[in-house]
């Protein structure tokens, strides 16, 4: 028996000291790397403008001037100050009336071409291409979206649906499926301009476009909201009643470093890496805010994996919780919670907020807001900033924030192979904050009198409430006379913390 023991020690004591190498190395590499501009916000392709380009390339251009790749007009003058500010080609389409000195078809290589040009339109349409942008004419039949519908948009549109059907038949997380579901069925769309963005001309922006540019890609305002109304959702109770399943929501982030490695190895850099690591947290507002920050432009794949993800924690969690756990650990039952004052509770907020952000500061925006939302909550003496921000605020921000999501998946963002290595690594990182989870425990009991149910651990992803009530199921499974949801709970509430301190901390090394 003692050397049946050591063999089981030493695997648990290599995964717990592996973890912690992997955050050091991540945190030495970001500080080594960091500092830089966030992808798809870098200025050196001026110096690439005189030769050949590619449409990636122009997009990224685009950003920069504060043009949108995807929207369908622009004015006369926005035309002036793009080239005036990027010397990048323009080409007339077939079609457009042009002065005698501009032949039709040829490249506009300078202002004084786009200005003849200008004389005999007053209204241009763009769309991106290799090499510039190309400059169209309005027509009747560019106006109807069926005659622009590609294979592409088809398969968002089904995408879409799918989704729908996951929320109202499957009752999966629909509160945010059902809105993006519906957002990629807006934004796949032909000519809707829903998503379309002109900080000259705001009203010829798109409503989705707006909310998009200034509630995440300019400002990146909604998932601090939503970190509010959760604040005043959430229960600290069980957490400072059992405080040792805080270290469970540290452990629970192993899977953002592993998929911040995967995808630097895969070839993503390293803004890139960071907002993909983040969904192992599962932690949807948290995954939109880091993305919308270093990565933009894979902003719409993080967020839908996010919440995707935390939609399947019922099929992707139960069998790494059994592969890690025997028969007889998931029957560890443990001691009822002892019962928190209020006084307690009104100070945690308060004291967790200048502890973590005078470490990560950061994190401010999210657990800043979280932090207040919970004091609304225990305080008692402002129920209706409580309510008002578990419910009208709450809904409010949920339905923007996931239609823009949906939204920006447009087919010409999302059909790519960058996708499905987004994907993959996403469920890896989901995978093992799990498994993070699960092996600290079993490692703590190593050394603890009073044992800790493993599936406590798995409880430390920020998926809230469900992982804590697959905890919950699992373990009612061996035992029905179990009942680990309230210790869950307390991991639950860690993994939202942790995650948001993960966050701060790329922020703060990349920014």
């Amino acid at each position: 028996m003692p050397e049946l023991g050591k063999k089981r020690r030493l695997p648990q004591t290599w995964v717990i000291l592996t973890s912690i190498l992997l955050f050091l190395a991540t945190l030495f590499f970001c500080m080594r790397a960091g500092g830089g501009a966030p992808a798809g916000k870098q200025t050196p392709l001026r110096t690439r403008i005189g030769g050949t380009i590619t449409a990636d390339e122009t997009r990224k251009i685009l950003k920069k001037t504060r043009f949108h790749p995807t929207r369908d007009a622009v004015t006369l003058d926005e035309i002036i100050a793009l080239v005036e500010e990027t010397g990048l080609k323009v080409e007339i389409e077939k079609g457009i009336k042009t002065d005698r000195d501009l032949r039709i078809g040829s490249k506009a290589r300078n202002l004084e071409s786009i200005l003849k040009a200008a004389g005999h339109i007053g209204h241009f349409r763009m769309r991106v291409k290799a090499g510039g942008i190309v400059i169209e004419s309005p027509s009747i039949f560019r106006t109807v979206g069926l005659l622009r519908l590609t294979f592409g948009n088809i398969i968002m549109l089904i995408i879409g649906m799918v989704f729908i059907y996951l929320a109202v038949k499957k009752d999966m997380e629909p509160y945010e499926l059902l809105p993006i579901g519906f957002g990629i069925i807006l934004g796949n769309l032909p000519l809707t301009r829903l998503m379309s963005f002109s900080g000259a001309e705001i009203q010829q922006s798109g409503i989705l476009g707006v909310f998009f540019h200034y509630g995440l890609y300019f400002h990146n305002i909604l998932p601090p909201l939503i970190f509010l109304g959760l604040g005043a959702m959430t229960d600290f109770g069980p957490l400072i009643a059992n405080p040792k399943t805080l270290i469970f929501g540290a452990a629970a982030q192993l899977g953002i470093f592993i998929a911040f490695w995967g995808a630097l190895f895969l070839g993503f850099n390293i803004h890139e890496a960071a907002a993909i690591g983040i969904i192992g947290g599962a932690d949807g507002p948290t995954t939109i805010y880091t993305s919308a920050k270093v990565a933009p432009e894979i902003l719409g794949i993080t967020a839908v994996c996010a919440y995707t993800y935390m939609a399947l924690v019922a099929i992707i969690q139960p069998p790494i919780m059994k592969l890690l756990t025997t028969k007889e650990e998931r029957k560890i039952r443990m001691k009822m919670l002892r019962q928190v004052s209020k006084a307690e509770k009104i100070l945690f907020p308060i004291v967790g907020t200048f502890v973590i952000l005078l470490l990560v500061p950061l994190a401010a925006p999210l657990l800043g807001l979280f932090m207040l939302g919970n004091l609304f909550r225990e305080s008692g003496v402002v129920p209706r900033l409580s309510d008002g921000a578990q419910n009208e605020l709450m809904n409010i921000v949920t339905i923007f924030l996931m239609l823009c999501i949906g939204a920006w998946m447009g087919a010409e963002n999302i059909l790519k192979v960058r996708t499905l290595a987004v994907l993959g690594l996403g469920i890896i990182a989901f995978a093992f904050g799990t498994a993070g989870g699960i092996l600290l425990a079993k490692f703590m009991n190593l050394f603890l009198k009073e044992k800790i149910n493993p599936l406590v651990g798995s409880a430390g992803v920020s998926a809230v409430p469900m992982a804590a009530r697959i905890s919950q199921i699992v373990g009612q499974k061996e035992d029905p006379q179990n009942f680990l949801l309230m210790h869950a709970m307390g991991a639950n509430v860690a993994g939202v913390i942790g995650s948001a301190v993960a966050a701060g901390l790329f922020l703060s090394l990349l920014t």
